[in-house]
């Protein structure tokens, strides 16, 4: 069975279960809010659809066309980015500007599009300049500069999980390109540096590091999510409360349909669902990377590596957020948690990576 075919069925096991435990986690948090228990279920649907049909044009579309128009994408990215501070256009929620306002009252959130914008930006860069890229300028500046112009807007709307997302991807692809390694460390170094010093002038997020350190001391605070999530998690222990019945999803766990959906599997159907989704995960990097070291050029390589790897990494901290292995970070499950422009995003980048996977062939290489 080909990478594309596990692929796709991975996916596909992936958004199914997501509904499922969408219609199980949403139902109180929708009463409340619209009351209608499949308010969040219907939203996720329209989604869904949307993105299906964007995975199936992305599967559809020569990759090098994306590639072509990196340039364009990434202007209107940052248009829409900044769009987000314009009052009546952006929305403010608890304090974040994330959202743009669509009618029958949707909304759109630029940093999901900002992540395909980023990746095939690089792939694009380093695949057509393959003579630059071994320099300061053009292995690390020009790079750092197309990153820059979005992760800049991205982290002023306190949307840090994005940032260190994307900002990590990126690095990846710029040192599997060939970036020279004496520049891309002290280069990520001071990145770092600068967003550990815009966390601490912002209360706000040192109070979620204090608390990650020391949950029990703030349970009633900055803590009071991760302290529910791991209560559910003893909750459901090794086989699970059943299906629909967890306790947690009731007000006690906030965000149990997003950020947090992991910990209601674990609660609900226990820690082999759990790991179930886990290795869903590890197969969708190992196909991913088969697909980008049989690419057929360069740049396809690293527009299937950095697909796979922004989509595994987000798994990876969403879960080491919800078990209280990483500070909270405000990024949803891929394929699971609510969140429409999240799935519509990370579904049509599946599409592209599947289009790279139907042209590829010869043997696995990735560094070229």
């Amino acid at each position: 069975m080909s990478s594309r075919v596990i692929l796709m069925l991975v996916v596909g096991m992936l958004v199914l279960f997501g509904l499922v435990m969408l219609f199980s986690t949403s139902g109180p948090q929708g009463e409340k809010l619209a009351h209608n228990p499949y308010y969040f279920v219907q939203r996720q649907a329209v989604w869904l659809v949307l993105g299906l049909l964007a995975a199936w044009g992305g599967a559809q579309t020569d990759y090098h066309r994306w590639m072509k128009m990196a340039w364009p994408l990434l202007g209107v990215v940052v248009v829409l980015l900044a769009l987000v501070y314009v009052p009546g256009v952006g929305l403010n929620v608890k304090g974040s500007h994330r959202w743009l306002r669509l009618p029958l009252g949707l909304s759109f959130q630029p940093s999901e599009l900002a992540k395909f914008a980023a990746i095939n930006a690089l792939a694009f860069w380093f695949g057509t300049k393959r003579r630059e890229r071994g320099g300061f300028v053009g292995g690390i500046a020009i790079p750092g500069a197309i990153l820059g112009s979005m992760l800049g807007l991205i982290v002023f709307e306190t949307d840090f999980g994005a940032t260190v997302l994307i900002g990590a991807t990126g690095g990846l692809m710029m040192f599997v390109a060939g970036a020279p390694f004496l520049f891309l460390l002290p280069a990520g170094l001071l990145a770092g540096g600068a967003l550990a010093w815009m966390i601490k002038q912002n209360p706000e997020r040192m109070a979620r590091i204090m608390a990650f350190l020391h949950p029990e001391d703030y349970a009633q605070g900055e803590a009071f999510q991760l302290m529910n999530a791991l209560y559910a998690f003893v909750a459901g222990g090794v086989t699970g409360a059943g299906l629909g019945q967890s306790l947690q999803k009731r007000f006690y766990l906030p965000e149990a349909h997003t950020d947090f959906i992991f910990a209601i599997i674990g609660e609900e159907l226990g820690v082999g669902a759990t790991i179930g989704v886990v290795l869903l995960f590890v197969v969708f990097l190992l196909c991913g990377i088969r697909i980008s070291g049989r690419a057929p050029d360069v740049g396809g390589r690293l527009l299937a590596f950095g697909i796979t790897i922004l989509i595994t990494l987000q798994a990876a901290i969403n879960i080491g957020v919800v078990t209280g292995r990483l500070p909270t970070k405000g990024l949803p499950l891929p394929f699971i948690s609510f969140g429409g422009t999240s799935l519509m995003v990370t579904l049509f980048m599946v599409g592209v990576l599947l289009n790279v996977g139907r042209q590829g062939s010869g043997r696995f290489r990735i560094r070229a």
